[in-house]
């Protein structure tokens, strides 16, 4: 399957015969392969963990335009895994560090930077000068609008997932196969699937399935081999083992079956049950700064100080007089809890902790506080000589 054809006219320079020479030698691609390749418009969603590797080896290969969709700056927690940004790239734009990197792997390489947060409102806009739409992106809302915007454009998703050890990959192309709704038709509840800043990942994981990703993308381009539609590709990377899930096309599916009802864009973040990206916290749940907290605890009033992250966490880094009980064992745990105490408790940024305050005010529980921020909030207005991760 192709989604490509060869443009009268176009040719090769001499350097660039001599860069891609290595493909130019193998029949399945050829000449008229990495023709297709530098004619081609690829756009990544996303500069992080899966889009790093998916630009660059996209570059390297000869993509000849190569779009770019970020609005995030570079962090220290990031170098871990987004291998494209640099220590001296922190603070800065991520969208500028790769675009930069990316010149430097391939200056024949046309980079389209879209520094902006993807929206029901600019996405058909942006995606619909790309030939192929590769998802590197984290969250929910996200997944389920740039999937939406490749079917009713017609454009082929080339989409991967990580988390911890795990990832998954695959091609979306409702013209040849099963949507990304098809296999999760409803999201699922906010904050049942921690995000990779909550959970953690292998720093090397997006790098495998960042590089499938980018082999599916250029197989689709040059139109060789079997490519990921109607498979989902399963890793797991503690075992070293790859599982294949046959997918079929869901004629109910409400974006690309027979008689769809999604027939334009929608409020993914309502959709999906969240206030925005990252935002799970429901509204009801009272909070507390980290300065009043280190008050209480100057003025010695009695209250009970609650961590809800997991025992590795707690080794990092800890408020001192914290309480330890994972969210998971909260339910099981808190008779050790008593209503009439004042209670705050934490995590590292006060999402898992708000969870808990809402189980618990539902327990019977009233003079109860989240942490606002969590650690890191702890970490930024009381104690700047605490470990941040």
């Amino acid at each position: 399957m192709a989604i490509l054809t060869t443009t009268p006219g176009t040719r090769l320079s001499n350097d660039e015969i001599l860069r891609y020479s290595r493909h130019l030698i193998m029949p399945e691609v050829g000449m008229n392969g990495q023709l297709k390749l530098k004619q081609a418009k690829v756009l990544t969603i996303g500069a992080g963990g899966l889009g790093a590797p998916l630009a660059l080896y996209l570059a390297a290969a000869g993509v000849g335009k190569l779009g770019i969709v970020d609005f995030d700056v570079v962090d220290f927690t990031n170098l871990q895994r987004q291998i494209i940004h640099g220590t001296s790239d922190v603070g800065r734009p991520k969208l500028h560090s790769a675009s930069e990197t990316i010149a430097e792997i391939n200056p024949n390489v046309e980079v389209v930077a879209h520094e902006t947060r993807l929206t029901s409102e600019n996405a058909l806009d942006i995606l619909k000068d790309y030939d192929v739409i590769a998802d590197g992106t984290d969250n929910f809302p996200t997944r389920y609008l740039v999937n939406d915007a490749c079917v009713l454009l017609g454009k082929p998703n080339v989409y991967g997932s990580i988390f911890r050890f795990e990832g998954q990959a695959s091609v979306f192309y409702a013209r040849e196969g099963p949507c990304y709704r098809c296999l999760y038709p409803e999201p699922p509840p906010p904050g049942l699937v921690p995000s990779c800043a909550e959970g953690g990942v292998l720093g090397v994981l997006p790098g495998i399935i960042g590089c499938i990703q980018a082999l599916e993308t250029i197989k689709l381009i040059i139109g060789q081999g079997q490519p990921l539609i109607g498979r989902l590709l399963l890793f797991d990377a503690l075992h070293l083992k790859f599982r294949e899930l046959k997918l079929r096309k869901n004629p109910e599916c409400p974006v690309c079956g027979a008689h769809p009802t999604v027939t334009k864009l929608i409020d993914y973040d309502q959709f999906c049950g969240v206030r925005g990206e990252d935002h799970i916290v429901p509204v009801t749940v009272p909070e507390i700064s980290a300065r009043e907290v280190k008050r209480m605890m100057d003025d010695e009033r009695p209250f009970v100080l609650v961590d809800v992250r997991e025992p590795h966490e707690y080794q990092i880094c800890n408020i001192p007089g914290s309480k330890l009980i994972p969210l998971g064992e909260i339910p099981r745990r808190m008779h050790e809890l008593s209503s009439a105490d004042e209670i705050v408790v934490h995590c590292r940024s006060g999402q898992r902790s708000a969870q808990a305050v809402g189980f618990l005010m539902k327990a019977g529980f009233r003079k109860i506080h989240n942490l606002q921020g969590g650690v890191l909030a702890w970490a930024d207005e009381v104690d700047p000589t605490m470990p941040r991760y």
